[in-house]
């Protein structure tokens, strides 16, 4: 394994690669070896930081050196002067990373101080597309657990003391709609993430697989394991060709690695995971009206019940869980139930992963425990409205959502 003085990290997820982030990224190759520091300086692509608003993104490690708005014209100053010459560019730091001269770690910047990452714990901090990355950071090793040391019935409650809810909109028991279709009697079982995140504005689950793939194939893994499953369904857009993209190589590298396929960890424990396309319709968002889709039929939703885990995809049970539950999944596993139950509120634990758009001075993507404000998430970590111009109103929920008025910014997020 090699090691390396320094890292470069630059964003790739859709925000800055639509702002040249992939260019960035050759020219920072180009000048590392043109400098013969190739075996001192690694560059990585990472998944998205969350401060979209400052893209594109490089973060230089070990110092944690914050570069916002990055040009492709910029690389070359960066690796003469911080990576040959150990002098940070400082006109080009993001000006809150600084204070007095000394550069300040993530948790420090007002963005981020009041964030809790679980379920974005990797993205901005691993290669999505390198396997050994995620392994380095306890990836598939809840995956061993549960396999060697935990029963089907153990999993299940687990996760229902862990007090997890759908994070897609509905907020159904997680670990309840797991016993469910565990419950159910049939010669096949299915599991499928619902990938498909129509709400205009919302990009919580594409940077998740954008940035983190190999959480959500690791959790599906633990569903099917914990139901009685082996088969898997991705139902991702069609209008998300990096999440795609990043979706496949992760899927080939977990077959090549034993982690999908036949006998995992030698248990034999047999379960393999497919991606599905959406053709851009919203309904198919719906869960009836994405299994029609998968079996070819059009989107259309079924009246329930049945619900899905009685008779679900080929009429057979089916769980079907989002992005974001699925990648709360791995840590619930390794960290416990009660260690995720003390985040968050009574009626709801754990994080919520928001996207900021609109009128607020920092767009993005953030993750907060329960139970905190709309003022705190606005104000403190979306920095306000932008030139002091005064707050109406925020929209949330996408299309079946709603506005808050100003009156109500000090309601907990529940």
């Amino acid at each position: 394994m090699a090691f390396y003085r320094s890292q470069v990290l630059v964003c790739g997820g859709t925000g800055c690669t639509s702002s040249d982030s992939n260019k960035i990224l050759e020219k920072f190759k180009e000048e590392v070896k043109k400098h013969d520091i190739e075996k001192e300086v690694e560059i990585v692509r990472t998944g998205c930081f969350g401060l979209c608003e400052l893209g594109p993104v490089v973060i230089v490690y070990p110092e944690g050196a914050f570069y916002s708005r990055v040009k492709v014209e910029d690389v070359e100053e960066i690796v003469a002067e911080h990576l040959v010459k150990g002098r940070v560019v400082t006109r080009l730091l993001y000006k809150e990373s600084i204070d007095e001269g000394r550069i300040k770690s993530l948790n420090e910047i007002d963005f981020y101080k009041k964030q809790y990452r679980v379920a974005l714990r990797n993205c901005g901090v691993i290669d999505p597309e390198n396997i050994d990355e995620y392994i380095a950071f306890d990836g598939y090793k809840a995956l061993a657990k549960v396999l060697t040391t935990m029963t089907p019935q153990e999993v299940i409650e687990e996760v229902k003391k862990s007090g997890l809810r759908g994070r897609g909109g509905g907020g159904f028991p997680t670990g309840l709609k797991w016993e469910l279709t565990a419950k159910s009697q049939a010669d096949q079982k299915y599991v499928i993430c619902n990938a498909d995140e129509g709400d205009p504005g919302a990009f919580m689950d594409r940077s998740i697989l954008e940035g983190d793939p190999h959480s959500v194939l690791e959790a599906m893994a633990i569903a099917g394991y914990a139901i009685g499953a082996n088969q898997g369904y991705i139902y991702v857009r069609a209008e998300y060709p990096i999440a795609v993209q990043r979706l496949e190589v992760a899927i080939k590298q977990a077959r090549e690695y034993g982690l999908l396929g036949k006998n995992i960890f030698g248990t034999g424990f047999d379960f393999d995971i497919e991606l599905r396309l959406g053709a851009g319709a919203f309904v198919c968002g719906e869960e009836t009206a994405l299994m029609n889709s998968i079996e070819g039929k059009r989107g259309m939703p079924n009246p329930k019940p049945p619900f899905p885990a009685q008779s679900g995809l080929w009429g057979k049970p089916t769980l079907i869980n989002n992005v974001e539950t699925f990648a709360n999944i791995p840590v619930i596993i390794l960290k416990g139930a009660e260690w995720f139950a003390s985040i968050g509120t009574e009626k709801s634990k754990g994080t919520k992963v928001f996207a900021l758009g609109g009128k607020i001075t920092n767009t993005g993507l953030v993750e907060v425990p329960m139970g905190i404000t709309l003022r705190e998430v606005i104000y403190e970590i979306g920095g306000g409205i932008p030139n002091g111009k005064k707050f109406k109103a925020v929209q949330t929920g996408g299309p079946s959502g709603g506005c808050i008025p100003a009156e109500h910014l000090d309601t907990p997020i529940d």
